[in-house]
């Protein structure tokens, strides 16, 4: 219907000249049959009978001939008239709009109008033919012609509308069809590949829609599967956690029972193993609730951080040497490890700063920090440093965690909090990182990357210090 409507509006700017066109024909029609009516009037010497002249007049459909000849106007051929004269055209000067304009108004009248014609007659038969006619079938014979006209339009507008609905429907609405019904069978089978659209369409602007969404639906595919490897990767881990959680509460009963040794040698590694094998615990507890849901809410307390760095180095096994003397100890100077004799842990924590924060939680961020800075640069085979600092603000508390190795590659950077697609080291995981940057925003803090480099990497932790007033009220 639309093409239909376009189609016959282009037409009338085609139909309204044509009809100016027809009138004009017309008009030059009636003047050159009333040109041979009244050239057999002059021929005759004695003229013709009235009889003869209504006729002559009929058959041109006129009223009266007025032939211009010689500088003399001459009335040739005469009947009454009914009415007097409406309108004048002049068929000599009318230019085509003026042609157009005259066909509106012979259209818009009723045609019981009397005209008065002028033109040119045809083989120089004279200088000027004039005419008076009826208007009433002229306006017939331009409704009858603009009748065909329209029907003729209207038969082509919709020969043109079936063709280009039938070429839409080919190269639109099939291919539409087409993308609408894979996207219905990848709906509802979105894993399997078979379900990928292959781009077929013809016309440009779909060719092109239909490769962005095969490019789109292999992505989803290939993300859904590597979430479908993850959940069964974290089912497995969920079950060894459980088993290993088992075994380590046995192995922290038989710790229990050593604890009460003589030796002092054993009374001194006892606190040590006991406290290791109760991480592991927790961490084996806490691999379980990530598999159900997320990681637990942190418990909040405030501790002193120079302990927990202490702590963190004793753990990874490395010799701390506190700036600030923060913890106390000395650096070791029989080192037990290849990589305590590479790296150099340097503590800039004054001893008496306090923060409020899960202690657990906070170790395990650290140890995984400290833990990845060492395996850098022990890659490397040349000494190097780790170095951690602290200080707090109005807002927060910070943490800094830098170290001398080689920088972190790119791919590292571009998917560093992804888990298993940030890891460096072949082997690796990937989830240390993430697994911080979780721990850190359940304390309403952030973990970000200060810079990596060919001179060394440095993370920096913030810890948030809202509601710390309430908190010190509950602890007084």
């Amino acid at each position: 219907m639309l093409i239909i409507g376009f189609v016959l509006l282009a037409e009338a700017l085609v139909i309204i000249p044509s009809m100016a066109r027809y009138r004009a024909d017309y008009l030059i029609e009636r003047l050159s049959q009333a040109q041979i009516a009244a050239l057999t009037q002059l021929a005759s010497d004695t003229g013709v009978s009235p009889e003869l002249e209504r006729e002559l007049l009929a058959n041109a459909g006129v009223y009266n001939v007025v032939l211009r000849r010689d500088e003399m106007r001459q009335l040739v051929l005469s009947s009454p008239v009914p009415t007097p004269v409406a309108v004048d055209y002049d068929l000599r000067l009318a230019g085509p709009w003026q042609l157009i304009r005259d066909a509106v108004g012979t259209l818009s009248h009723s045609g019981h109008r009397v005209v008065r014609v002028i033109g040119n007659p045809v083989q120089e038969g004279g200088q000027l033919i004039e005419i008076t006619m009826p208007e009433a079938p002229l306006r017939e014979a331009m409704l009858t012609y603009l009748w065909r006209l329209f029907s003729l339009a209207t038969l082509m507008a919709a020969v043109m509308a079936v063709l280009l609905f039938l070429a839409a429907r080919r190269l639109i609405l099939t291919p539409i069809r087409r993308v609408i019904v894979h996207m219905k069978a990848y709906a509802e089978a979105p894993e399997d590949a078979r379900t990928v659209i292959e781009p077929s369409a013809r016309v440009e602007e779909l060719r092109e829609a239909e490769e962005m969404m095969a490019a789109m639906q292999r992505q989803l595919t290939g993300a859904l599967r590597q979430k479908e490897r993850l959940a069964q990767l974290g089912g497995a881990v969920a079950k060894i956690s459980h088993d290993l959680r088992n075994i380590l509460t046995t192995a922290q009963l038989f710790a229990d029972r050593i604890e009460g040794s003589a030796d002092p040698a054993v009374a001194r590694s006892v606190p040590k193993l006991v406290n290791s094998i109760s991480r592991a615990v927790s961490l084996c507890e806490a691999t379980l609730a990530f598999g159900k849901a997320e990681e637990a809410p942190p418990q909040l307390t405030r501790f002193a951080l120079a302990a927990l760095v202490a702590e963190v180095a004793e753990g990874e096994g490395l010799a701390l040497n506190a700036i600030r003397a923060a913890s106390g100890r000395e650096p070791q100077e029989n080192p037990d490890t290849a990589a305590d004799a590479l790296v150099s842990v340097l503590s800039d924590i004054a001893p008496n700063l306090m923060i409020r924060a899960d202690r657990e939680q906070l170790y395990r961020v650290l140890s995984n920090l400290v833990r990845n800075a060492v395996q850098a640069i022990t890659a490397t085979a040349q000494p190097g440093v780790v170095e951690l600092s602290a200080g707090e603000t109005e807002q927060d508390w910070w943490i800094r965690v830098g170290d001398t190795g080689p920088g972190l590659p790119p791919r590292a950077r571009e998917h560093l909090f992804a888990a298993f697609q940030g890891g460096v080291r072949k082997g690796g995981t990937g989830l240390g990182l993430a697994i911080s940057a979780e721990l850190i925003r359940g304390h309403g803090g952030k973990l970000e990357l200060l810079r990596s480099d060919p001179e060394g990497t440095e993370f920096m932790l913030h810890l948030p210090k809202l509601g710390l007033n309430a908190d010190l009220q509950l602890i007084e």
